[in-house]
């Protein structure tokens, strides 16, 4: 009977110990009744009813603050799809300077390869 008694405690105290962390890690906006620092005072005070509280009633998800994913999200869409005309004016100039690198490279490597090369052959010096 006394093992069963002091692992119940140790789980308590365990069980505790995560939701003081819990409470204390939360954003504030995320939390439903109380504030936050009640909420910290309540569990501390209250260890397993606090807790239970705490996961019951105080905490709050995700899903309830409106949270949108941005492939969801209308604004952002919108952001993606088109920018303002100056901005669309700088990203043509932009493409158009990589444009003219690249034909330069090309170029260049052109030249490179039309040099005559030393024949593939072994090489004897004498």
């Amino acid at each position: 009977m006394i093992r069963l008694l002091l692992i119940l405690a140790v789980a308590a105290v365990i069980f505790w110990v995560f939701a003081v962390v819990d409470v204390a890690v939360q954003p504030a906006t995320r939390h439903r009744g109380v504030s936050k620092p009640l909420w910290v005072v309540i569990v501390i005070v209250f260890p397993v009813i606090g807790g239970v509280l705490w996961l019951a009633i105080g905490r709050g998800s995700a899903r309830q603050q409106g949270v949108v994913a941005p492939d969801d999200d209308p604004e952002f869409l919108s952001r993606l799809g088109g920018g303002s005309p100056r901005r669309v004016q700088t990203d043509h100039r932009v493409q158009a300077d990589q444009d003219e690198r690249i034909r330069q490279l090309e170029q260049e490597l052109a030249r490179l390869d039309d040099d005559d090369d030393p024949p593939a052959g072994p090489h004897r010096e004498r």
